[in-house]
């Protein structure tokens, strides 16, 4: 990504209030996007392809040796194999691997000292974070997301903006977190059983697992036929303390 009005637009996405948070950094690459970030102070960039780290340490010579820029090597999933990724504050901000950006994202909404994420993905992905109920969109990940924050499309990149133009569009999105959810894990293990057949009723679907599903769709008040996209989060939250 080397189009400035999109890294600028990105930047200029970031919320105030998490500029006083440590910012980080998922792939840094040729180092355009870590270019504008390092504006807003000190950055955490990590890269995992070691050709592009002679070109990185060449281009951010003096912010590596005023420690402004502070660059880790490897596998990002090597690092964030525990719960966080950092023991303190901090705000994402990435133009994250498409191959693992799903992934990556469910990471920031249970990391506890996560405060949230500004990022680029493929344009479906980020409409799965975003959507609301009754949207076709609307489905597990939406309502992680729900759950501990809030998230916001904010613009479509197309392919021409990248250098080689990829097969698909992209998308930009924030998401920021405003609450704890502490059965996080729960919930995303309820909710695959809830959207394993996405055009199935939910009543179909939670069936094959919880024997009691009727009963308790009934006692919740949530109508027999409804498909997983038409309950809502709080709903789900109900949901679960009685499966």
């Amino acid at each position: 990504m080397q189009d400035e009005i999109i890294l600028t637009q990105i930047i200029q996405s970031i919320p105030k209030d998490v500029r006083q948070y440590k910012i980080l950094e998922i792939g840094a690459g040729l180092g355009d996007l870590t270019n504008k970030l390092l504006s807003l102070g000190s950055i955490t960039a990590y890269e995992v392809d070691m050709e592009l780290v002679p070109h990185l340490q060449r281009r951010f010579s003096d912010a590596l040796k005023s420690k402004q820029l502070q660059l880790k090597l490897g596998d990002i999933l090597e690092y964030w194999k525990g719960e966080t990724l950092e023991n303190e504050k901090y705000f994402l901000v990435s133009n994250l691997p498409y191959y693992i950006a799903t992934l990556l994202i469910v990471k920031v909404l249970k990391d506890p000292f996560c405060k949230g994420c500004v990022v680029m993905t493929q344009k479906e992905v980020a409409e799965k974070f975003c959507a609301d109920v009754f949207g076709s969109s609307f489905g597990a990940l939406s309502i992680l997301t729900q759950s501990v924050g809030v998230a916001s499309y904010l613009f479509s990149v197309p392919k021409e903006a990248f250098s080689p133009p990829p097969k698909v569009t992209s998308a930009v999105f924030l998401i920021q977190k405003t609450k704890n959810y502490e059965s996080l894990d729960k919930l995303e293990a309820m909710l695959k059983i809830a959207f394993t057949s996405p055009r199935k009723t939910l009543l179909n679907n939670l069936s094959k697992t919880y024997k009691n599903a009727k009963d308790i769709l009934q006692k919740l008040n949530i109508p027999i036929n409804s498909r997983p996209h038409e309950v809502d989060t709080d709903t789900y939250h109900r949901l679960l303390k009685f499966l």
